[in-house]
């Protein structure tokens, strides 16, 4: 591939420098997250110490270089769609995570001061594909168990 300014690419395509994007759904934001750890599985990332102990200020700032949320903060694509920096309450906010949802991914009394990002990954996709309630378990047990 040769390299072509943008001038030139403009001479000989239809560029368009700010074209609209779709803004991606939680669920889509979600797997993205999902895809970007599982493309480096052995990948240790660093965790946040102690996050259910910090006060909201300090926990919405709480950062860690090459943790779980650098990885999303890495990719074009959750910045494109308004991933603003890799702190705590920023990836909270965009991902439309609960505290508790946060303190499960990211926090060092689940994994120690590093994770693998395979296992942030299945925790992540926990959150994003939650498993049905014991009530609805029941409820489904009931159906299928039912007397005719």
């Amino acid at each position: 591939m040769q390299h072509q300014t943008r001038e030139r690419l403009q001479e000989i395509a239809d560029v368009h420098a700010n074209m609209e994007h779709r803004e991606l759904t939680r669920s889509e934001r979600l797997a993205r997250w999902i895809e970007l750890l599982e493309e480096t599985p052995d990948r240790c990332l660093n965790t946040l110490s102690e996050t259910e102990y910090q006060p909201t200020a300090v926990r919405d700032s709480m950062r860690s270089e090459d943790s779980p949320l650098t990885v999303a903060f890495e990719d074009a694509v959750l910045r494109a769609n308004g991933l603003r920096d890799d702190t705590y309450g920023e990836t909270k906010r965009f991902f439309g995570l609960s505290d508790l949802e946060m303190h499960q991914l990211v926090c060092s009394c689940h994994s120690g001061d590093t994770v693998r990002a395979d296992a942030v990954a299945e925790c992540v996709r926990a959150v994003a594909e939650p498993s049905p309630g014991l009530l609805a378990m029941l409820l489904n047990a009931m159906m299928i168990f039912r007397p005719k």
